[in-house]
């Protein structure tokens, strides 16, 4: 197998794989090599390279993702409510997944109306809570206005008789 890493020892790019094997619990691969122009052999370490998937947030400013805000922010909407903390940061995992699949940069408002979908199915009163910082309620007809939404985006129609 011919590879295109330098020799340490000569300028040659020629070589070739002694052996691989995982490293660094799974996070590399090591491989031995053999430099076909001097005999050299030396060890190469491969590693995933990760993506730094950034919020842009509503100022322009970039800032890379944090799980950890969001788990935060459904803590505070779930408070005293049936929302574990393992069930808070499968969601918050998720949102990640699907907003990462949306490209390496998100916009916050995207990542506000992930959580209120997320929490729409699950709470409730957590998500009326999370809407109403998000969305900026500024009296008690903001929360009728989206209770009122919610009901009616999660009651089934009734059926009626002629």
């Amino acid at each position: 197998m011919v590879g295109l890493v330098r020799c340490p020892r000569c300028p040659s790019m020629e070589d070739r794989v002694i052996d691989s094997r995982a490293a660094e619990d799974g996070a590399a691969i090591r491989r031995r090599r053999e430099c076909l122009t001097c005999g050299q052999r030396f060890t190469t370490y491969e590693r995933l390279e990760e993506v730094v998937f950034a919020v842009v947030k509503r100022s322009g400013l970039r800032e890379p993702f944090d799980r950890s805000k969001v788990i935060a922010g459904m803590q505070a909407a779930g408070k005293n409510r049936p929302l574990s903390q393992v069930a808070l940061q499968q969601i918050a995992a998720e949102i990640e997944e699907s907003l990462r699949l949306e490209g390496p940069e998100v916009a916050t408002e995207q990542v506000g109306l992930a959580v209120l979908d997320a929490l729409r199915g699950r709470d409730h009163v957590a998500y009326l809570r999370f809407a109403s910082v998000y969305k900026g309620f500024t009296d008690a007809g903001d929360f009728q206005r989206e209770a009122g939404l919610l009901t009616k985006l999660t009651r089934p129609k009734a059926v009626r008789k002629a």
